[in-house]
């Protein structure tokens, strides 16, 4: 019902590129459902398969791209579209490697596309509330921020389901294997791509992005000065090479705080994402609450007095207050907790994924910039790469602003 009830972006899907035939001629499908109809619908005319992105990004038919592929892909097909002219909504993270975020940046600012990173959480209504309430101070001065990833499933762990018609004959596997190291095929590898450094940025790049750029666009934080991290494969002992516990600590000292980052891909204890100040705490995600800290000084008086409780909200912001969020599986659970999967404009539920391509879309279309554009997709970036690297190679890594490298 929320699809059906999506105003239309006014766009017409005419071409697609997937190297596995199934996921291809669904594709196909599904890009001529322009009535938003189910199976035996009224359709209009069906987009072009391609079966190389090269192809795609060259027809003349084609306008803009959306990548949605493994990581170790997203540098590669983005430079190819920019250069080719067309504007690009790529799904974060940005890059695979650190030298490809140069490159990325670089090809898109020479060829003046509009581009947008998939943070769809930067239409979170509670985030751009939160901006809000800290440029007011309620806070007092933020020292420390907390941020987690906690799940307890499969599909939460990446061990997704293998398609049953899938084979090394509907497959193009040279291709999937692109730059990546080469590797016998491999069905477990095509579809849990994600547990693998070989095509995947892990933790780091999948989950721990989506709480980097929701601090970022509330506290325009920029990259850290430097990074650590711990963790490894404590769980999920399946072959994967990514780890599945992680723990990344980024430094702001010029900013007088710290952002903590701690994952767990087999507990769903809730531990949320808190913004830890001298006067206040505030605790957020599709919702936003602040409470008053006992300790603080813009609130003594008050506190003294029994005005205020340190126990009980000072304010508190639910989106969409009337409404009923149905979610079931613990994967879309702790997406919606996060605000990543919907947030309310004039009291409805929309999807963020709508709204984040809308914006991207007005933009090719009126001018200006998208609210994740590649200056925003550098910094995420860089910062996911910095956690990367720590645990990697077991050492403490920092950033030099002058010459904007990782060192």
């Amino acid at each position: 019902e929320e699809y059906l009830a999506q105003e239309s972006l006014n766009v017409r899907m005419t071409a697609v590129c997937d190297i596995f035939d199934t996921y291809g001629n669904m594709a196909v499908e599904a890009g001529a459902n322009i009535n938003k109809e189910k199976s035996g619908g009224k359709m209009g005319e069906l987009p072009k398969r391609y079966l190389n992105h090269l192809e795609l990004i060259n027809s003349p038919d084609v306008d803009a791209v959306i990548i949605a592929t493994p990581d170790h892909w997203h540098g590669p097909i983005t430079i190819a579209a920019a250069r080719a002219g067309k504007h690009v909504y790529c799904e974060k993270p940005l890059t695979w490697t650190v030298e490809e975020t140069y490159q990325v940046r670089n090809a898109i600012k020479d060829n003046g596309i509009v581009f947008q990173l998939g943070h769809q959480g930067r239409q979170n209504a509670s985030y751009l509330k939160a901006s809000e309430v800290i440029r007011q101070g309620i806070l007092g001065k933020v020292n420390l921020i907390e941020v987690t990833t906690n799940r307890n499933d499969p599909n939460g762990a990446w061990v997704y389901p293998i398609h049953e018609t899938a084979n090394a004959q509907n497959i193009d596997w040279k291709q999937f294997i692109g730059q990546a190291p080469w590797h016998e095929f491999s069905l477990e590898r095509f579809f849990r791509w994600r547990c693998w450094w070989d095509y995947s940025t892990g933790l780091s790049g999948d989950l721990l992005t989506h709480e980097y750029d929701a601090m970022n666009q509330i506290l325009g934080l920029g990259i850290p000065e430097s990074a650590v991290s711990s963790g490894g494969i404590y769980f999920f002992k399946d072959g994967r090479s990514v780890p599945d516990v992680l723990h990344t600590v980024f430094e702001y000292p010029s900013k007088d705080l710290t952002l903590m980052y701690s994952a767990t891909l087999a507990s769903n204890r809730r531990r949320g994402r808190v913004i830890m100040g001298h006067d206040g705490t505030m605790e957020l995600g599709s919702t936003m609450t602040v409470y008053a800290d006992r300790g603080s000084t813009r609130y003594k008086e008050k506190i003294e007095a029994g005005i205020i409780d340190p126990d009980l909200p000072i304010f508190s912001y639910t989106p969409g207050l009337k409404n009923v969020d149905a979610i079931t599986s613990p994967t879309e659970q702790y997406f919606a907790g996060r605000g990543l999967m919907y947030t309310y404009r004039g009291g409805k539920r929309v999807d963020t994924t709508y709204l984040h391509i809308r914006d991207w879309l007005n933009c090719i279309r009126n001018g200006g910039q998208p609210s994740c554009n590649i200056d925003q997709a550098f910094e995420e970036a860089m910062t996911a790469h910095m956690g990367t690297l720590a645990y990697k190679e077991n050492r403490r890594v920092f950033w030099d602003p002058v010459n904007e490298k990782i060192v």
